[in-house]
């Protein structure tokens, strides 16, 4: 078997394209490296180029035959689509489609979208399943939302089985602690809160301490890089034979708020964590939790490493590691 992933010298797909290989799948994988890194994925094939180039992928698609896609390359920083939603839609759309059409040139029929929890926009309700409404509330959203619904046209027309995956907060590093997250800039909590444990970063910004939650603080679903790859391969396996087509939201159902998440990095670092609290970001939901009973009980999908330490002392490891080497490890998705 042989899977292409696009993006995957970044954070997520860094961390597929090792649970591939320990599952015996032959990997290749095309990245701009507009975010990605070559030492995330040292001694596997890469195509340097991008998925909106037609003759990047004749020659990709010619050249190998892949048994299916996993696309992980997007755009992902929420703020960055609002000032600048064209890139957006050029990167998270146009060139997906460009990418789609290729794959039906050449009769490929498994694929496995990079998709998210922003699609649903402010929660109607908790946890969030499959079934909630879909409301983006900004552009980074409404570009996977596209996605997610041109999808079900080319299944029709053109027999593609696609699976749809919807993260909540991917978290974490391998436990090899070969790869991990570091994204540039860095937006996500536990690496900035690691950061300032690091005495990398002077402290960390809370955005806002007087939600309705027991500490005022927003709350969390946090979900291990590993399991969210683990649930890719176990979708990929299923398509066409189980499911033609899959949506799936990925997390614990169990939700954190800022300030655990500050406690218990404090309690595996055994470091002082500085805080500022910052006034609320506009459009930040006080509690995001996902139901991920469906991914279990179709797919067999159980979280390993997902627990709040587990995935905290794996990302410790990691930024020591980095900080120590200064060795660069992006991610686009």
């Amino acid at each position: 078997m042989k899977i292409l992933l696009t993006g995957g010298a970044g954070y997520i797909g860094s961390h597929m394209a090792q649970c591939l290989l320990e599952s015996g799948i032959n990997v290749v994988i095309l990245d701009n490296l507009s975010n990605g890194s070559r030492k995330a994925i040292e001694g596997i094939e890469l195509v340097v180029g991008d998925i909106g180039d037609s003759a990047v992928l004749d020659r990709l698609f010619s050249a190998h035959k892949f048994d299916g896609v996993m696309h992980f390359a997007s755009l992902i920083q929420v703020g960055e689509s609002v000032t600048n939603p064209g890139a957006y839609f050029d990167n998270n759309i146009a060139r997906t489609v460009t990418l789609l059409n290729k794959m039906v040139e050449y009769n490929i029929e498994k694929f496995i979208f990079s998709s998210t929890a922003a699609i649903f926009g402010n929660p109607q309700f908790l946890p969030i399943a499959e079934s909630h409404p879909t409301q983006p509330v900004n552009p980074y959203g409404r570009s996977k939302l596209v996605i997610e619904q041109l999808l079900e046209d080319y299944h029709r027309a053109y027999g593609l089985n696609y699976g749809c995956l919807r993260y909540f907060n991917a978290a974490g590093a391998h436990p090899t602690i070969a790869i991990g997250e570091c994204h540039e800039p860095e937006t996500h909590l536990i690496p900035l809160i690691l950061q300032v444990a690091a005495g990398r970063r002077d402290h960390i910004k809370i955005f806002g301490n007087d939600y309705d939650t027991a500490d005022g603080t927003c709350i969390r679903d946090y979900i291990h890089v590993c399991d969210l790859a683990d649930a890719h391969l176990l979708l990929f396996n299923a398509l066409k034979t189980t499911y033609p087509t899959a949506h799936y939201n990925l997390g614990t159902g169990t939700g954190y708020s800022v300030q655990e998440v500050v406690a218990t990095v404090e309690k595996v670092t055994n470091c002082p964590v500085a805080q500022k609290i910052e006034p609320r970001r506009a459009g930040d939901p006080a509690i995001l939790i996902a139901d991920g009973s469906a991914a279990q009980a179709d797919l067999g999908w159980k979280p390993k490493v997902s627990d709040l330490e587990t995935i905290i002392a794996h990302a410790w490891q990691w930024e020591q590691q980095y900080h120590v080497h200064a060795t660069k490890n992006t991610g686009s998705n």
